[in-house]
């Protein structure tokens, strides 16, 4: 038997996928779902080339939200707007690597603000990229499509990155929670754990469904089977 037992993977569900008219009834009916933290995604239109929310939707969804808010900022100069977020309801702030000239400051920065601080990796950059810096993260971020919009389809790389990125983790002395985003979906999900993987957000996938409650709680299911199974080899 397996001595060390893994962590339950974290599940992250996609706003950027909920119904945007709707978006306090979307975030009420997740407040009693598997879902660990709500994920929420910023676009300027600058550094992606699309725009979704901004502070005043951060603001609103807290009001109405039970989990910690993940909040992905995909957007250039975010140094410039970390304290807005925090104060509109963020518990994760996390910043792309390829949008801060000055990553280990701004890294700084969010720890200052009190918030979990996150690096996201787009699928074109390399883990090593995060070496002198990983021992400072609470999470990395690994965009499994290319960001700026969501529905596409999963990039089957991902899983050599996160499993190269676990072992960067693991050699610096790191204790960074791994989050996959993008093409998110039960086909997948437990190769992403396997590989290394502890939070999985899921846009699509989960409120294109009938039932967005009952596909978090199969994906739930099919993962705490996975890692029972795993600790009895």
């Amino acid at each position: 038997m397996n001595s060390t037992r893994r962590m339950a993977p974290l599940l992250a569900p996609s706003l950027l996928a909920a119904d945007f008219g709707n978006l306090q009834s979307e975030t009420e009916r997740l407040a009693n779902s598997a879902a660990d933290w709500l994920h929420f995604d910023v676009m300027d239109g600058r550094f992606v080339p699309n725009i979704s929310f901004g502070i005043p939707v951060l603001q609103a969804v807290h009001r109405h939200a039970k989990q910690p808010i993940d909040v992905h900022l995909m957007i250039e100069e975010p140094q410039n707007y970390l304290t807005a977020f925090r104060d509109a309801g963020a518990t994760n702030l996390t910043v792309h690597y390829e949008a801060c000239t000055h990553l280990h400051r701004v890294v700084q920065q969010i720890k200052q603000l009190g918030c979990r601080a996150g690096v996201a990796l787009n699928p074109h950059t390399p883990v090593w990229v995060l070496e002198d810096i990983a021992a400072d993260l609470d999470l990395v971020l690994v965009m499994s499509v290319n960001p700026g919009f969501g529905g596409q389809t999963f990039i089957p790389n991902t899983l050599r990155k996160v499993a190269a990125l676990k072992e960067l983790l693991v050699d610096s002395g790191s204790q960074a929670l791994i989050e996959i985003d993008g093409g998110v979906t039960l086909d997948n999900a437990g190769a992403l754990v396997e590989a290394g993987a502890d939070v999985l957000v899921a846009g699509s996938f989960v409120f294109n469904s009938a039932d967005p409650v009952t596909t978090l709680a199969e994906m739930r299911q099919q993962l705490t089977a996975l890692l029972e199974s795993g600790d009895q080899e």
